[in-house]
């Protein structure tokens, strides 16, 4: 690819500052920036790289103020990273689409197909399936019986989808993700053994969702395991049967989310959160890193800490308290001494 800083800024609604003629061909990273690339700076961490780079162009935030002279041209936009988003997402639509059957594969001769699907080599396709247009299914892909898939989906390499679940418009599903294998659900009997109990519901996910690589969603045991529109999920997550996560929510790798639990909208959640079942989390409610939510969170737009969870105030009140408690010891021990003698 080769563009002017001034033709990508007419795509971007952006401003040049600096030579509107500087040419991209590739993109880089702003602290490994190499000449003909366009970077982009939207963490105030990097910004000692702006004036190092060797990028021709850079992409930053309208806020931003330079402390010293820099030798790149500059394209202001309001968001810069949402900026860079587009641009990608452009290129990647630039790239030609795979369309067709590759064989060896399987397609049931009940399953429907749209316009331009593409099915790769060593995929199955069960019977009574109903795929959109559009639809990407890479190779070595598992779909079961009765599962719908809606139009412009990308189901990558070794996904498996089991029967009956449904899966939305522009949803992506990476490498190795398992879509509606059965919830963790066994009754103990008067032996003290474990039967287990049918998982005969599906899961839902709505339009707009990606799911991460090895991410794991299990069907309900009756009814739905539901993905709201707009999720995002990392890779390595599990989540239980019956769980429904609100739209536009985001949960980092290594999280999981224990059965029947009803995450809000518009929340976040850092990596290896822990959620306990049968709660309810509300809308907005952010969790940092190995947060363990143990209980109901009823406060819209709380930021949770610790494990077990609390408030980030009480939080920070409580660990001014216990990253002194080696020195409290000391002198609650010193205490003690002096009032024996």
């Amino acid at each position: 690819m080769k563009f002017t800083a001034g033709q990508i800024a007419e795509l971007l609604n952006g401003k040049v500052e600096g030579n509107e003629e500087a040419i991209v061909r590739n993109v880089s990273k702003i602290e490994e920036g190499k000449p003909e690339t366009l970077t982009f700076l939207a963490n105030p961490k990097y910004n000692q790289y702006i004036y190092t780079t060797k990028a021709d162009v850079v992409i930053v935030n309208d806020s931003f103020e330079a402390e010293k002279e820099i030798k790149a041209t500059l394209i202001r936009v309001p968001n810069a990273y949402e900026a860079l988003a587009q641009l990608l997402e452009m290129y990647e639509q630039s790239i030609p689409q795979k369309t067709g059957i590759e064989q060896p594969s399987f397609v049931d001769d009940s399953a429907k197909l749209g316009d331009f699907v593409y099915v790769g080599a060593f995929a199955y396709i069960g019977e009574n399936v109903r795929i959109g247009d559009n639809v990407k299914i890479y190779p070595h892909t598992y779909i079961g019986d009765n599962v719908k898939i809606d139009d412009n989906t990308t189901i990558y390499a070794g996904v498996k989808v089991y029967k009956n679940c449904i899966i939305g418009k522009q949803c992506t599903i990476h490498a190795g993700a398992v879509i509606g294998s059965d919830g963790f659900g066994f009754a103990p009997n008067a032996n003290n053994e474990y039967k287990k109990v049918a998982q005969i519901g599906n899961v839902v996910l709505k339009d707009y969702v990606e799911i991460g690589a090895n991410t794991t969603i299990d069907r309900a045991t009756m009814g739905s395991t539901v993905v709201q529109k707009g999720v995002k999920l990392d890779n390595l997550i599990q989540i239980a049967h019956n769980v429904e996560i609100g739209e536009n929510t985001v949960i980092a790798a290594q999280s999981g989310v224990a059965g029947s639990t009803k995450v809000g909208q518009d929340c976040m959640f850092g990596g290896q959160v822990g959620i306990a079942g049968h709660i309810t989390i509300a809308n907005g409610t952010k969790a940092g890193a190995q947060t363990g939510i143990n209980k109901s969170i009823k406060k819209e737009n709380s930021i949770q800490f610790g494990s077990p969870t609390m408030d980030m105030g009480e939080f920070n009140r409580s660990y001014v308290v216990f990253k002194r408690l080696p020195q409290l010891k000391s002198q609650l021990d010193e205490l003690k001494k002096k009032l024996e003698e």
